[in-house]
């Protein structure tokens, strides 16, 4: 951490009091002479022990090569080089700033490392590529994960979905074999990657001609960079990768970013503009739908002056939040109840279209969708009224020009009115969480989370969340509040896939430690994630990867003992045992083993108090902490705890899958 920035934080002395010693006395280790000591007064000696296998416990210890990585220096990379030296300094010269990986591929890896890409090695290639997605979701980024053939390469597949229905810019980068195995039996399932990831990639290429390796990293960076941004999957032969290039000239134009790409974006005709402003002064109930493409192209003040000027209010969708400020008036992310009445949905950079009847509003409403490539996507999945294909900040520019001055007093007061119902439920949802007290109700764990977050000592905007889980996401999204871009991370955004949620941890967390992107501004600060238990299962061994690379998070797992999907099959005993866990499982106890801190809360009363010590030992130390929150099952069935497992309302704060 920062060191100055971890001065001006931990200022705020009663942010969390004391840490409790007892909880944190795994974190200082008995030096060896001292227990041999102790074993000496109790009449035995340091080499008896050994000999009676009572040798003092060897403490967890970071590795020095991690702990002094910053310190190594850096190799001069100059010609002749390889092709994955080539590769990597193209990426260098991109503006590349994470990279995440497992072994293999170890020729490419190591060039990234040398190219000086802040660079984090995890547990499976999965968990990695959840990790790229994640730092692309909070920087706006671009960011690379690394595979090797095989099973290795199969792991990253869920991952890649994921990233590509958030369409975000990640590149994925696997090995290959030679092509000396091409047709044997060691290589027949080996060598054909690129058809496995058609659907789930915005471009995809197979390097075999090491001469066009230039050309094809421009296609790379062409696509990651420009229009609706996705993923991009290269696979590295061995040809390819050792391929030895004498100089730029075998480089050609290739060498040089700025002309093989363009920064240049498409404006709004000003014929589309007018449009867009008639059908706005038209509308009694007007909406903006702030979306994907707007943390892209960084448009928020844009949105934010089109949204003042007209009196328009503003919900957000996304796998990233904050870009609308929830706690600016006009926000409606936290008023679901008056989406229905919207008569104009103005969706700015809504890359991933809901079908009709997926959003909340109105079957007679009419839409604008502005984004910047792919007109022969507009009109998919929902009637559009115009289609603007254009940047969406000089889009929202120029309608934010061209666009009198109005007023919308009645929809605003409806949108209030709204707003405040929401909030009055949130706090009924909480007395009742409160109610139960032999078990951590979901209320509870959403609602001092947010007041800990948002209504304490710390700034609003300061504290980056990754919100993930499944039943558990539903309940701490109705609480939690974004105030700035890429505050809240949205685990579940389309694809729902359980289990990324601590990797998400991994990328979320080397963003704002790096303060990367949007994430400069809050450099080092805590990051906190949610999980469920049985999400955590998939990727809690990224716990130790948060530890070695002192990443100081905060995860909060919801442990109700089930899948989440255990209440629909509740009523069937048979059908429902196939869903439940071993009851009151320690995952606390597994995060101390992996170098972390834990917290084991089962009790209302103690949530709260475990936050703030995890939260100082995220200051104080940059380790992450388990807090392994002890609920049950039975808080998903509202026959027997109201309000029982709770819905969505697409978009909004309410939001799982937008």
């Amino acid at each position: 951490m920062n060191p100055e920035n971890k001065k001006s934080v931990t200022a705020k002395e009663d942010i969390s009091g004391k840490p409790d010693a007892s909880r944190r006395g795994f974190m200082k280790m008995a030096a060896t002479a001292g227990a041999g000591a102790a074993l000496a007064m109790n009449g035995k000696s340091a080499e008896a022990a050994v000999d009676q296998k009572d040798a003092p416990e060897a403490g967890i210890k970071r590795p020095d090569a991690i702990a002094n990585v910053d310190t190594l220096p850096r190799p001069d990379i100059k010609f002749p080089m390889t092709g994955a030296d080539v590769f990597a300094q193209a990426c260098k010269a991109e503006g590349v700033a994470g990279f995440f990986c497992c072994p293999g591929n170890y020729g490419v890896i190591s060039a990234l490392v040398d190219a000086g890409i802040p660079s984090f090695s995890g547990r499976n290639e999965g968990s990695m590529v959840s990790a790229a997605d994640a730092f692309t979701r909070a920087t706006g980024e671009v960011s690379i994960c690394s595979g090797t053939e095989g099973p290795g390469f199969t792991n990253m597949i869920g991952g890649l979905a994921a990233a590509y229905v958030c369409r975000s810019p990640v590149l994925m980068i696997a090995s290959n074999r030679s092509f000396s195995l091409e047709d044997t039996q060691q290589g027949i399932q080996l060598l054909q990657q690129q058809p496995l990831t058609e659907g789930i990639k915005k471009y995809g290429k197979r390097l075999t001609q090491p001469t066009r390796l230039p050309e094809y990293v421009a296609y790379a960076f062409r696509q990651l960079k420009s229009g609706v941004p996705g993923p991009v999957h290269l696979d590295f032969t061995l040809e390819v990768a050792n391929h030895k290039f004498r100089s730029t000239d075998e480089l050609g134009y290739y060498a040089n970013k700025a002309v093989y790409r363009t920064e240049s974006r498409p404006a709004p005709s000003s014929a589309d503009v007018q449009k867009a402003v008639d059908l706005i002064r038209q509308a009694k109930r007007p909406i903006i739908v702030s979306s994907t493409g707007v943390f892209y192209s960084k448009a928020w003040d844009a949105v934010r002056l089109v949204a003042e000027k007209g009196q328009i209010p503003v919900v957000e969708s996304g796998p990233m939040r904050g870009q609308f400020p929830d706690s600016h008036p006009l926000s409606a992310s936290a008023a679901p109840g008056a989406l229905a009445s919207a008569d104009l949905v103005i969706l700015v950079g809504q890359y991933c279209m809901p079908t009709v009847g997926e959003f909340a509003f109105g079957p007679d409403a009419k839409y604008i969708r502005i984004q910047p490539a792919e007109a022969e996507d507009i009109g998919r999945n929902l009637p559009v009224d115009l289609g603007i294909v254009a940047c969406e900040k000089l889009a929202m520019e120029e309608i934010a020009q061209a666009l009198p001055k109005l007023s919308h007093d009645a929809w605003l007061s409806e949108v209030a009115t709204a707003r405040k119902a929401f909030e009055a439920e949130n706090d009924k949802f909480y007395a009742m969480g409160r109610t139960y007290t032999d078990a951590v109700h979901p209320a509870v764990i959403g609602k001092e989370l947010a007041d800990f977050i948002h209504a304490g000592q710390l700034p609003q905007d300061e504290t980056t969340i990754a919100s993930g889980g499944y039943g558990i996401a539903r309940y701490v999204r109705r609480y939690i509040r974004a105030h700035r871009p890429a505050q809240i991370i949205n685990g579940a955004y389309q694809y729902g896939a359980i289990g990324p949620d601590v990797a998400y941890g991994v990328g979320t967390a080397a963003a704002v430690k790096l303060g990367i992107g949007v994430q400069a501004a809050h450099k080092g600060h805590p990051v906190f994630v949610t999980t469920g238990d049985a999400g955590f299962g998939f990727t809690a061994m990224e716990i130790e990867t948060m530890a070695k690379y002192r990443l100081p998070v905060i995860v909060i797992v919801y442990n109700n003992n089930a899948w989440g999907t255990w209440f629909a099959n509740s009523q069937t005993q048979l059908h429902s045992s196939l869903h439940v866990f071993q009851e009151n499982l320690r995952y606390d106890k597994l995060a101390e083993a992996l170098g972390a801190h834990g917290e084991y809360v089962t009790h209302p009363e103690q949530f709260t108090p475990a936050l703030k010590r995890a939260y100082q030992v995220a200051l104080n130390d940059s380790l992450p902490t388990v807090i392994n929150c002890q609920a049950k099952k039975e808080f998903w069935d509202k026959k027997q705890y109201e309000p029982g497992f709770l819905g969505t309302v697409e978009p909004g704060v309410m939001a799982y899958y937008h």
